[in-house]
């Protein structure tokens, strides 16, 4: 009887330890952020040559159709349509040809319908954390069009689309905005709604370094500079450029914020997730 109850609690065990062992550290980005990261960083540059294995790799690793399209759907916010529209071409040449060799890529889920009956400056308030009855910035008073475009398109049609999470789509966008430079002070209030979102600076500083050695080290530096701005601000301890932070234990610098809707990774492929 004792020894089946050391060899229950050997097994119990091990099990924790594999099941600890599969799942990412709350400090590193997760394989599919990864590859989320890179399409989007190539996909701002405009480098198709590099966009292609990119996306490649992504089918590769289990990511569907659908939320690889996403992501160049959502690029086109922050790098204009002709760059969007030019990653949307390269990724159809890249699934015609692996069609044309036999390989069959999943579809996914596409969009919910929307069903949120909540103000259409709810989801800003939401994922930032600033009210919507925030002072305006300079630009919302100069040309008040623009903040209702970005408040009602950007952060209502764009965001309520369920087939990436926000912090997937905060991710993209923050490696877009470092991609294509001269963009800081955007960089860094997107790393400030990551922040809130529950995502850590050391995954914040990961992201840069996918950006350091895909696009190059100036575009990243630009931005860690304004990350560790941010982080000083917040009283959170600065990162190097190696994904870790100083000092401390990574903890997300607020709890992530629950999401209406269902995380479409309960969708990905068995390929997916036997890659992690």
């Amino acid at each position: 009887m004792k020894l089946s109850s050391v060899v229950l609690c050997c097994l119990m065990s091990s099990v924790s330890a594999l099941t600890a062992n599969s799942s990412p550290s709350s400090q590193e980005l997760t394989f599919r952020q990864k590859h989320i990261v890179a399409i989007a960083a190539y996909t701002g540059q405009g480098n198709l040559h590099q966009l292609r294995p990119a996306l490649n790799a992504a089918l590769d690793s289990g990511l569907t159709i659908n939320e690889i399209r996403e992501v160049l759907v959502h690029s086109y916010a922050y790098c204009g349509f002709p760059r969007s529209i030019r990653g949307l071409q390269a990724f159809i040449s890249v699934l015609d040809k692996r069609k044309s060799r036999g390989i069959t890529d999943t579809p996914g889920r596409d969009a919910s319908p929307l069903k949120d009956k909540r103000s259409r400056y709810a989801i800003l308030a939401e994922i930032s954390g600033v009210p919507a009855n925030a002072p305006k910035a300079a630009y919302a008073e100069f040309a008040p069009v623009m903040k209702r475009f970005l408040k009602e398109h950007l952060f209502a049609d764009i965001f309520e689309r369920d087939v990436l999470t926000y912090d997937e789509r905060e991710l993209a966008t923050v490696s877009i905005l470092a991609a294509i430079g001269g963009v800081e002070p955007m960089a860094r209030s997107h790393m400030g709604i990551c922040l809130n979102l529950g995502i850590t600076p050391g995954q914040l500083c990961q992201l840069l370094d996918i950006v350091s050695r895909n696009i190059g080290p100036g575009e990243a530096d630009a931005v860690r500079k304004e990350l560790n701005t941010l982080l000083q601000e917040k009283g959170l301890p600065g990162v190097s450029g190696t994904g870790q932070v100083a000092g401390k234990r990574e903890t997300p610098a607020n709890p992530p914020l629950r999401r209406r809707r269902e995380n479409p990774a309960k969708h990905r492929s068995l390929a997916w997730n036997r890659s992690r």
